[in-house]
This record gives structure tokens, sequence and C-alpha cells, in this order.
């Protein structure tokens, strides 16, 4: 896979989707199995968030992940996933995505760290990312960690059934970019169901065209990845770590949404007050 860019959490643009449309996931009995697996995967989040300091390892926030996931009686969705190693995606600093967790990979100080997850309840699955800070950082790192998950907020104004799928892109991009910052074009978001990645792919920017309507029932991964500095981004040699070409910091935020008849229903925020977005 060298010169091309994997395909974990974030999807290749030029990849093409499977063909199941989870937009026919129309059955209370299928949505309450993901409501599930996403509930437990914002638990196991905000189990993580305590968990992260100065002086651990990116192999030992993978490992709590990995027992939290197991511990629900779930399945780790990006463990062996194409060959990715790990349950947890640890992406550091200038790393936008797809970060191998390792003992050897210490966080320090004024670090942010980009987590990326997902699981299988009986059959669904759940994804989501989140950036946090490591310590006290910079107000450049927690600006651009704040753009990053707003972005977010921004585009689901407009997953609401009848809108199309690319007045998200389009909204994300026009929040981040406002800030000065890139968006990564090689990497959009994607459906999400009984497989991790389905149709449709998701971009985080602006498109030909304005792509399908949105219809009840659809479940969709949406993940703005920002970068402080220019969008372009390159693969390691490792064949998965997407880093920023000029070594700007990236953040990452994610989650699995899903298209009612009235306003989104954020699955990984079961929590969420919905006036903070209003």
């Amino acid at each position: 896979m060298a010169g091309t860019l994997p395909q974990v959490c974030a999807y290749r643009v030029t990849q093409g989707m499977r063909r199941k449309w989870l937009f026919q996931l129309n059955q209370k009995k299928e949505i309450e199995l993901m409501r599930v697996s996403c509930k437990n995967l914002s638990v196991m989040f905000d189990e993580l968030e305590k968990i992260i300091k100065p002086g651990i390892s990116t192999w030992e926030i993978n490992k709590v992940g990995e027992e939290i996931i197991r511990d629900f009686g779930c399945i780790p969705n990006f463990k062996n996933y194409e060959g990715y190693p790990a349950s947890i995606c640890t992406s550091v600093n200038e790393v936008v995505v797809h970060g191998i967790p390792s003992k050897k990979r210490i966080l320090k100080e004024g670090d942010i760290i980009s987590l990326d997850a997902g699981m299988i309840y009986k059959g669904y699955h759940s994804d989501a990312a989140r950036t946090f800070a490591v310590g006290e950082i910079s107000k450049e790192a927690r600006q651009l960690v704040d753009v990053t998950r707003q972005s977010f907020f921004e585009g689901i104004r407009y997953a609401k059934a009848g809108n199309h799928l690319h007045d998200i892109s389009a909204a994300i991009q026009k929040y981040a970019e406002s800030f000065g910052y890139g968006v990564v074009r090689e990497l959009v978001g994607h459906g999400i169901g009984t497989h991790l990645h389905e149709d449709p792919q998701i971009p985080n920017f602006k498109t030909i065209g304005r792509g399908i309507r949105l219809r009840p029932g659809m479940t969709l991964a949406i993940e703005p990845m920002i970068t402080m500095g220019d969008y372009a981004v390159s693969v390691l040699d490792d064949d998965w770590t997407v880093v920023t070409d000029d070594n700007s910091l990236a953040a990452h935020y994610e989650n699995t949404v899903l298209i009612t008849e009235g306003d989104p229903e954020i699955l990984t925020l079961p929590n969420w007050d919905k006036k903070e977005w209003q």
C-alpha cells in the first residue's frame, strides 16, 4: 500500500465503498443496537481522557482502550482491519490519523493526541474520534482543537432529512478555513452500520455537486480532520501513519450520526445537549 493512504477510520477519497446503503437501516431494533455500540464507545473515550497525561505511552492508552471495549462484550473493529495492528489509533501532534500505538511513544506536556476508535456490538459498528490536550497546551493548539470540534457541529446543522450530503461538507470547510486552517482532502468520513466503512463518502470540503439527499435512518461517520497549516499530507513508511507535509499540528473530531425526521442524533454523544448546538 506504499504511496496510497490507508483505510481505517478515515477513508480514502478514491477508494470505492460497499454498496450497502445504511439509510435502509430503519428498524428500531437495528438502530437500538447501534445506539448501544455508540454509547459504549462514548464511555470508553471518557475513561481514556482520564489517563491522558505526560509520561503515558500510546501503547498503554491502546491497551486500556481495548480492555474497556472487551469488557463491554464488544469487538474492537479497528484491530486487524486491513492489517491495522491495534484497537485505538493514537495520533500525536503532526499525525493526522492512523498513528500506531507504541511503547516508545511517550506523551509530553504540551502535546495533543487524537484517539480514533470503534467497536462492534451484535454486528453493528460505532466509530468516533477525539483530540485531547496533554497537560497544558499552547493557545494556538487549544484553538485548533476547539475549531476542529466546532466544525463538526457546524456541519451537522445540515444533517437533516431532505438536505444534501455535501451541505455538511461545505459547512465544515467554511468554518475551519475561516481560521486559516487546512482541511485534509485525501481522507473523508463514511457511512457506517453492519460494516465499518460503507457508502456514502463524506468529504470535509466542498465538491462538485451537492451529493445524495439525506434520508431518515442513514448512519454516518462525520469526521473533520483539520491542520494548523497546509492541508497536504503524506503516509509514512509503516503504510498507516498519515502526517502533515509541513509538520503542522493536526486535530480530528468524529461522531457517528443518525439522520432522523428532525434534528440529527449524535449516537456517540448520548448526553449531548442540543442547546449547545442551537
